[in-house]
Formats: C-alpha cells, structure tokens, sequence
C-alpha cells in the first residue's frame, strides 16, 4: 500500500506548474542531513511565450531565505555566488536549474529535509509573477528529478518511472 502511495504522490508531483507561459517541471530538493543550514533546490523552467520573463527569486517556509546561485569552476575551484538579478528565461526556449550550475540555495532552514517529502517553493517571475511549485526530496546525492541514489540511469523512455 505504501508503495501504491509513493507512486502516485511522485505522479502528482511530477506534473508541471504552469502559470502565463511558464512551465515549470522536474522540481527536487537533495535530502539534508541533521541540522544542515543550507539545501540545493533543482528545476527546469520552459518559456512558452512569445516574450522573454526573468526568475528573479524564490521562498519556502522551511528556510529563512532562498536565493538563486550560479556555479563556476576554475581548474579545481568550485565558486558559488547569488545571482541577485534572477536568471533570464528566453522566449521560447527552457533553462534548467540543475547540480553543478545554477541552482536555487535555501539558507537557514528551519527543518531538515527529509527523503520522500514534497516541499512547495514558491518562485517569482518579473512577468509571470509568483508560481508555487511543489519540490521532491530525492536522496542527498541526487543529480537530477528522478536520480534515486542508486547510481543506475533509468532507461530514457520512461523518465525513472515505471508502468
């Protein structure tokens, strides 16, 4: 039964939150560990209009800020700062949010986040305006929406889901 539940909460989550021409989808969060301060938030946001709108920030009510962050590496250098002019999302085209590169970083979180838990994140865009977006909480190693930990790729055709 608990498996039965697990599927269909996934589904439901996986379905896109769309407002104006925005679409967003594959929305996750990594696991916290004990007391952690911070979360990565991951997501891909597809522009279906005809002008170009701008992410420009982010709350969740289990963290005391949300901000959007871009990732550089140099040789071995890993740098992270706050994008505090939000991202650009294109006319017609998608941006993704992912690990290692631009990502959402939630800062002084007031509870851990938990494998298996759906969290919503509201996002704000300059056109768009505000969009509450339920987040997964994958494994803390995740590296993408359906990335269950376990180190397999799922097979391309099916999304990480099975029928």
């Amino acid at each position: 039964m608990k498996t039965i539940f697990a599927a269909v909460a996934l589904s439901l989550v996986a379905l896109p939150s769309v407002a104006q021409d925005i679409e967003v989808r594959e929305a996750f969060a990594r696991a916290t560990l004990p007391n952690a301060p911070v979360a990565g938030g991951y997501l891909t946001v597809a522009n279906h209009g005809d002008r170009d709108d701008r992410l420009t920030g982010a709350r969740a009510d289990f963290a005391g800020e949300a901000q959007i962050h871009e990732m550089t590496h140099s040789g071995d250098v890993m740098r992270m700062r706050e994008l505090p002019d939000g991202v650009a999302i294109p006319a017609g085209q998608e941006v993704h949010l992912s690990t290692g590169s631009n990502h959402l970083m939630f800062m002084r979180l007031n509870r851990g986040l938990v494998q298996g838990d759906t969290v919503t994140v509201t996002l704000t865009f300059e056109k768009a305006g505000d969009i509450d977006v339920p987040f997964i909480v994958g494994p803390i190693n995740a590296r993408s929406f359906d990335d269950d930990g376990s180190g397999r790729t799922a097979p391309a055709d099916h999304g990480g889901h099975s029928h």
